[in-house]
């Protein structure tokens, strides 16, 4: 892709705003992302559930994550790149801890959520830093209140019932508005999950998934691909 003499100019400034209202470092790091894994998250009747596609190789002994626990009761999804990923969920977990240690309660979806937002923020307004290369998911349940929030690069933050980024994300998400239920039963938000990101990647298959449910009882549980297959789970 060339570039214009204009966009030269200001392409290489974080801080800099081109004269048509554009910082072009925050939008690399967002089509990074759309380079990722397919990642979304469900809102079901008791919980969320959280689901990304990834890459498995003959002799690769582990996979990076996609899906992470962050508390018990929380969890995040993350597409680009997965260095980055790694780090903003480490920095998530800390979070997580100080609310507990400072407030004595779990910390809700909601806050945790515009943590990462903010750190995303952060860095799209300092010079000698880079955005972060990655929309993440939360997912969590706290007094009973199952939510899913979608932070992108340059720090926004929405809340959806169900929703998909990377690669796969305008499939999915299609699929996603066609089928989403407020009702949904734990396996049926499962099934979901699993079809979207068929839809999203059609050349997937059940190793190449993984997924991840908080529910208000069970907290946070992760589904191998043997587990889902146990659970009648089809592509």
């Amino acid at each position: 892709m060339q570039m214009t003499n204009q966009q030269q100019q200001y392409d290489r400034g974080i801080t800099i705003f081109s004269p048509d209202g554009r910082l072009f470092q925050v939008e690399y790091a967002t089509e990074a992302v759309k380079k990722g894994a397919t990642a979304l998250g469900v809102v079901y009747e008791d919980g969320a559930v959280l689901a990304a596609t990834r890459t498995t190789l003959d002799l690769q002994v582990r996979n990076p994550e996609k899906v992470f626990k962050v508390d018990e009761h929380l969890g995040v999804a993350t597409s680009g790149l997965v260095a980055d990923g790694r780090k903003l969920v480490e920095e998530a977990r800390n979070e997580a801890q100080k609310h507990m240690m400072t407030y004595d309660e779990e910390i809700p979806t909601s806050v945790l959520a515009k943590f990462i937002a903010d750190r995303c923020q952060h860095f799209t307004q300092y010079g000698g830093v880079r955005p972060y290369g990655l929309s993440t998911i939360s997912g969590g349940v706290k007094d009973g209140n199952p939510q899913v929030y979608h932070t992108d690069p340059s720090g926004t933050l929405s809340q959806w019932n169900a929703v998909a980024i990377g690669k796969g994300r305008e499939n999915a998400k299609e699929h996603l508005e066609d089928n989403w239920q407020e009702d949904l039963a734990e396996d049926e938000a499962i099934d979901l999950a699993v079809s979207a990101l068929k839809k999203g990647e059609e050349d997937i298959e059940l190793a190449n998934i993984e997924l991840s449910v908080v529910d208000q009882e069970d907290n946070f549980t992760r589904f191998t691909p043997e587990d889902l297959d146990e659970k009648g789970v089809e592509l």
